[in-house]
Parts: C-alpha cells; structure tokens; sequence
C-alpha cells in the first residue's frame, strides 16, 4: 500500500534527521558538539519540512499519530486508515533510531552519561512534574494541530506548504520546548524509546518508561483538541 511506504519512509527520515541533530549536539567527539538549543530545534523543523516534502503527495506526510488521529476526529481523515497509517508511522520511527544509532556508533562508547544517551532518542522533562509536564505536551500539541489546520485553510504558491509547517515546529520548539523537549508525536518518541530500549548501545541505562505515557498521550489530547478548536472558531 502506497501510504503505508510513504508514512513509514518519511516518519524513518524525520527521525534519521531530527534524532541525529540531537546525537550530534550531544555525543562526546561529535564535530557538532555543544552547538545548542538553537541548531536542534532548526534541525527538527526542518526535518519535519523535508519529511512532509518527501512523502506529502503520497499519504499527506502526517509522520504523526497526533496528527492522524486529530484529523480523523474532526472528519478530514478516514477513521479506516487510521491503523495503517499509526502502524507505519510507529515502525518508521523505530527504523530511523536504529539508523542514528547505527551512524554514530563509535560515539556512544565515547559517551559516558546514559541519560544523554537516551536524549539521543526520545524526551524527557527538564523538571519532572507530571501534570506539568503534560501540560506542556498537549499545549504544544494543541498548537500545532491548530496552526496545521489553519495552515491548510490558506492557499500557498506550488511546494510552499511544507516550508510553513516547518516554520510552526521550529516556533513550538523555540518558544515552548524548552520543558519536556517537545515531542508532540507519540511515535517520535515511542518508536526511538523501544529502539533504545532493544539496540545494544554501549553503556546505556534505562529506558524510562515511567514517563514515556506523557509524550504518547498528551500529544494526542492537545491535538484533538487544536483541531476541534479551529474547526469550532473557524
């Protein structure tokens, strides 16, 4: 099924290239060691610009169950395709962490700390505070999914779209990401979690699974709820 590749190829690339900022801002001897807050959060937009642009033609580059399902809920997406596209964008995740994993190898020796070895692959509070940190997940959320609808009731010049969904993850990542790491898409975080969890990275710890409900379901409640809002207002 052609949607199927495609969310699961583009979900891989926005991961092969939003993971491996984080890896090469964070991992010991990378030539981008340290560079910061600024350049990860430029590389996840434009991740997430390129992975639209790679596959939106095909399944409309959601890369997200967030996304998925908050459409789905508003009635501008299948509730049918649901599963295919939830599946995909899962296993595309968990084939992209494998991948970054794979790129960097030597470095995670190199690396000492296993929490910033984890922070390769998935998020984590800044401050650990549950009903804050969901919060700050489903705000997020709500935003994009309420700036991705209001996106797509504009007309742009032909292959701009993608530019602009790029710009609204790089202002959620600059202006409200600085508490859980923004996620906003369980399968982000879900798929390089499991990824850490099952790869034999040299001195790795736990995988926290005890916060790992936050980054999966928040996201979705924020995004039901920024589609619903528009969709009410608008």
């Amino acid at each position: 099924m052609p949607v199927f590749w495609a969310e699961l190829t583009g979900t891989a690339l926005l991961i092969v290239l939003g993971d491996g900022v984080v890896a090469g801002v964070l991992l010991r001897h990378s030539k981008s060691e340290n560079a910061g807050w600024i350049v990860i959060t430029i590389g996840w937009a434009l991740a997430v610009t390129l992975a639209v642009y790679a596959v939106g033609s095909v399944s409309g580059g959601h890369l997200n169950p967030a996304v998925t399902l908050a459409l789905a809920s508003v009635g501008e997406f299948a509730w049918a395709q649901v599963p295919t596209y939830l599946l995909a964008q899962l296993l595309g995740a968990f084939l992209g962490a494998c991948l970054v994993w794979l790129h960097y190898l030597p470095h995670w020796r190199a690396t000492p700390d296993p929490a910033t070895k984890l922070a390769v692959f998935c998020t984590a509070p800044a401050l650990r505070h549950a009903p804050a940190n969901f919060i700050s997940e489903a705000l997020g959320s709500f935003i994009l999914l309420f700036g991705l609808t209001a996106i797509g009731a504009h007309r742009f010049a032909e292959g701009l779209g993608p530019l602009v969904v790029g710009a609204l993850v790089l202002a959620i990542g600059l202006s409200l990401g600085g508490t859980t790491g923004y996620a906003i898409n369980p399968a982000r975080d879900l798929g390089p979690r499991l990824a850490h969890a099952l790869l034999p990275i040299a001195g790795k710890g736990g995988s926290d699974w005890s916060y790992a409900w936050i980054p999966v379901l928040a996201p979705i409640v924020g995004a039901v709820a920024g589609a619903a809002a528009h969709r009410a207002l608008f």
